[in-house]
């Protein structure tokens, strides 16, 4: 089941709160995902495989149009399409309530979800979903922005969620289960996805990046595990990671002075990567400027964004 949208519409957080854990990484950052991510869910008798893609935008680099290929690719094979859009902030709102006291004018379909909608098509059935609801006090506001995009194309289900507040959710995941195809299950009740906890490193590392950097760097930033040590018995799991921007003013940025940025970034990432797998880790973070990565499929593939295969 393929989680599919724009950027920043909530797609990660509905599947975090789907799995009741924090595993894919978030941020008001723009196109945070790059990967596609298997989350698994195990509701009642139903398998949910749901698997968060990047959202899909204008690419401006050749990362972003891998990004855009691992998103099409998901919902190209997917059983069943999970389409997330997102309420619109009333404070960002043109012609909202008038001085003269004039209605305000119904709310609208973003012009990417047009373009996204039309370009689903028709085999695999699927579930509208509008994150962030909690944004509107008046709910009814909703009512023709929903009627719009019922216009569009049938959908199986239409779900108003707020993902963040976790109200919704079990819903939506009722609403899949209903159209999941009959087989068995193929991971374990205590499997949540299918990637490896050293994707999940460098992830991590990535998301204090986007927390604690802004304007450039998070876009150019990448991280890259070139030390995955897992000791036998109780020791410490040992990690070390290399951070590739850029240029040399994001390096800079980066570390800090006195080095203390990359010190809190990487005391964040630990804790987050200890969260996950239950032990003691030995974080070690380096900075190298790789000129124009985002640009390289060779640097691309060596990086892991290769049609959203984990390096």
């Amino acid at each position: 089941m393929a989680l599919v949208g724009r950027p920043n519409v909530g797609k990660s957080t509905l599947l975090n709160a789907a799995l009741g854990h924090p595993l894919a990484i978030v941020s008001p950052t723009p196109q945070t995902t790059r990967d596609a991510i298997l989350g698994v869910v195990h509701h009642g008798p139903a398998e949910i495989a749901l698997l968060d893609t990047p959202g899909l935008h204008r690419p401006r680099t050749e990362l972003g149009r891998v990004m855009n290929q691992a998103a099409r690719e998901a919902a190209r094979s997917a059983d069943v399409i999970v389409f997330v859009t997102e309420a619109p902030d009333p404070a960002r709102l043109r012609g909202g309530a008038t001085k003269d006291g004039e209605p305000a004018r119904p709310l609208a379909p973003h012009p990417g979800d047009l373009t996204l909608l039309a370009d689903l098509g028709s085999e695999a059935p699927v579930v509208l979903v509008l994150n962030k609801v909690d944004r509107m006090r008046d709910k009814s506001q909703l009512l023709p922005l929903l009627e719009a995009l019922a216009k569009l194309r049938e959908f199986a289900a239409v779900v108003p969620i707020s993902a963040l507040r976790d109200d919704g959710v079990q819903r939506v995941l009722d609403e899949v289960a209903k159209l999941c195809p009959e087989g068995e299950w193929g991971f374990a009740p205590d499997e949540l996805t299918d990637r490896p906890t050293r994707f999940f490193a460098a992830e991590y590392v990535r998301e204090q990046i986007l927390r604690a950097t802004k304007e450039e760097v998070p876009h150019a930033s990448a991280v890259q595990i070139e030390r995955y040590v897992e000791p036998t018995g109780g020791g410490a799991l040992h990690i070390d990671a290399t951070i590739h921007v850029e240029r040399p003013g994001q390096k800079k940025i980066l570390i800090g002075a006195g080095a203390e940025q990359l010190k809190r970034i990487g005391t964040q990432a630990r804790l987050r990567i200890e969260e996950l797998v239950g032990r003691q880790v030995n974080l070690k973070l380096w900075v190298r400027v790789t000129p124009a990565w985002r640009e390289s499929l060779e640097r691309l593939e060596e990086l892991g964004y290769n049609k959203g295969e984990a390096s």
